[in-house]
């Protein structure tokens, strides 16, 4: 039996609340509409919270809500100290925060460091302004390669397709220099070498703090710092893709940046922020959670496993251990706004899919699915849920002229984006849109199948996705046997996998082709009923 530890972290208080919290991820988009424009807004979000309290989580994080033009569904800030009318305005923030402390849920939200829109007053400023100015310090321009600088600076390209520069004309019409977006083209890069930048958003997060805000989930936390020079890349990125050595990202001078940020978290006890880390070492995973730096990391291992035994247990051994090199806590999740859901990412493909039907595949996903949030719950540290799993969501295949994603376009159309798992959530009825909205040409159109797996349908039915998320949420918060920080690992038959926390609990899952016996305890719950006292395939179990 081995064993895996969170090292030194101490034990759980107040302001320590989030070391072991469940976080609800709201993409505000497609929550709930109160306003029947078809886009989810924060009045619909106050107006569903008793469901948030009814389904036990101790915060929510929101994805932007800043005003932006939305080229990029909000990470385009253009204000980022304002609510964007889409959603609201600060009176309504306000009340959320209220209504949401009332019922003991506490509030997080997207910080966006790295870049900001095309349309805020700094970029605007900056096109009026002369190359060398201190207007275009705040941003990374550069004069373009070639003898009247028609070439970008480098070659680099944009994580979301195509290339990473665009040229401007200047003032006086000219062709003139380029400026770097590592995302879309509205999306233009900050210069952080420049102390203007760090400034703006340390006020920026005193802002929303003083407002009280329990923290920021940080987007792009690998990114912001820029090597020396803008070197080429070596080898032709993927979309939405890099590496550890990718120039573009994870550079020395990040580290400086969080060490900043973490100084104004620090001025307000009980908050936390949350970076997306997207690094594939755990030595360099380990370096943005250091004690002086993020308090906690995304690391998305789990997110990108397969369900196989093998590779489930491998992304918990060194989620783990990336965590325990540095005594920091692990997060673990399953699916976000930018990761496919975990129903439609666990169906059988390739040849273990040949000859099933699209509802074959599409039942065996939701037991899987319902497996896996059963292991994550099971697990040490800070879980985050995004909104629509606990109703066993799919990713929807939308047709093209649907797609709205920047990726979409920017891809030249090879790359279908992230709109599949975006799509709005089904409160209530038999035909969309479901009770999101009172419109019904929703932002995304919601599939008329999914009438079995709405809010309601689920709420009264103990078998149901919404159910088991119910269960395993309050039994994780209420049995002691969930407690320690410690991982062991038992053996298991082959396509299987086993721990047991300090506490006493057991969690067994059973992603083999065949049904196995369990451990020895009594079980707590199961994700699918056994049948002949076996653990079915694709199912999991708690036990004592």
């Amino acid at each position: 039996m081995s064993e895996q530890s969170m090292a030194n972290v101490p034990a759980t208080d107040d302001a320590q609340w989030w070391r072991s919290a469940v976080v609800y991820q709201v993409y505000p988009r497609s929550f709930s509409d109160l306003s029947g424009d078809g886009v989810g807004d924060l009045a619909g979000l106050i107006d569903k919270l008793g469901y948030l309290e009814l389904l036990g989580v101790d915060a929510i994080w929101l994805s932007p809500i800043m005003r932006s033009p939305m080229a990029d569904h909000g990470y385009d800030v253009s204000d980022p100290r304002a609510i964007d009318p889409l959603f609201g305005d600060l009176d309504t923030f306000d009340e959320l925060i209220r209504q949401a402390h009332d019922r003991d849920i506490r509030v997080t939200m997207d910080l966006v460091p790295n870049h900001t829109s095309d349309q805020h007053p700094w970029f605007s400023g900056a096109l009026g302004a002369a190359p060398g100015s201190p207007e275009r310090e705040r941003y990374i321009f550069a004069d373009g390669r070639g003898d009247d600088g028609e070439l970008p600076p480098n070659n680099w390209t944009s994580v979301f397709g195509g290339p990473a520069w665009t040229r401007i004309v200047e003032p006086d019409g000219r062709p003139g220099q380029w400026y770097l977006h590592l995302f879309a083209p509205e999306q233009p890069d900050l210069n952080w070498n420049n102390p203007e930048v760090l400034a703006d958003l340390q006020t920026t997060m005193r802002f929303w703090l003083d407002r009280g805000i329990d923290g920021f989930r940080i987007d792009v936390a690998h990114g912001m710092a820029k090597p020396d020079g803008l070197p080429d890349l070596e080898h032709p990125a993927e979309v939405l893709l890099h590496s550890d050595d990718d120039p573009r990202f994870n550079n020395e001078a990040v580290h400086d940046i969080h060490r900043a940020i973490r100084s104004v978290m620090d001025e307000y006890p009980g908050t936390f922020n949350v970076g997306e880390v997207w690094v594939r070492s755990n030595e360099a995973f380990s370096r943005y959670v250091r004690p002086d730096e993020l308090h906690l990391g995304f690391n998305f291992r789990l997110a990108t496993a397969g369900f196989d035994a093998d590779e489930i247990k491998e992304a918990i051994t060194e989620s783990l251990a990336a965590t325990a090199s540095v005594g920091a806590v692990p997060t673990w999740t399953l699916s976000n706004h930018d990761v496919p859901r975990e129903v439609t990412r666990y169906q059988p493909t390739g040849e273990a899919a040949d000859g099933r039907t699209p509802d074959d595949l599409l039942a065996i996903g939701t037991i899987r699915a319902r497996a896996m949030i059963m292991v994550e719950l099971a697990l040490p540290g800070t879980v985050f849920i995004y909104n629509g799993a606990e109703l066993g969501l799919p990713n929807v295949d939308l047709p093209d002229d649907a797609l709205v994603d920047p990726v979409w376009e920017n891809s030249g159309h090879t790359d279908r984006g992230r709109d599949g798992c975006r799509v709005p959530l089904p409160w209530e009825g038999t035909e969309p849109p479901f009770g999101f909205s009172s419109r019904s040409d929703t932002w995304l159109p919601i599939p008329a199948d999914w009438a079995a797996l709405t809010v309601e349908s689920q709420l009264e039915d103990i078998y149901s996705m919404l159910s088991l998320y119910r269960q395993a949420i309050e039994l994780r918060y209420a049995r002691p046997e969930f407690s320690g920080d410690t991982v062991q690992w038992y053996g298991a038959p082959e396509g299987c996998l086993a721990f047991r926390r300090p506490g006493g609990l057991i969690c067994a899952l059973n992603a083999s082709d065949r049904p196995v016996p369990l451990p020895p305890g009594q079980i707590l719950l199961v994700s699918t009923p056994l049948e002949g006292g076996l653990l079915l395939p694709g199912a999991a179990a708690w036990l004592v």
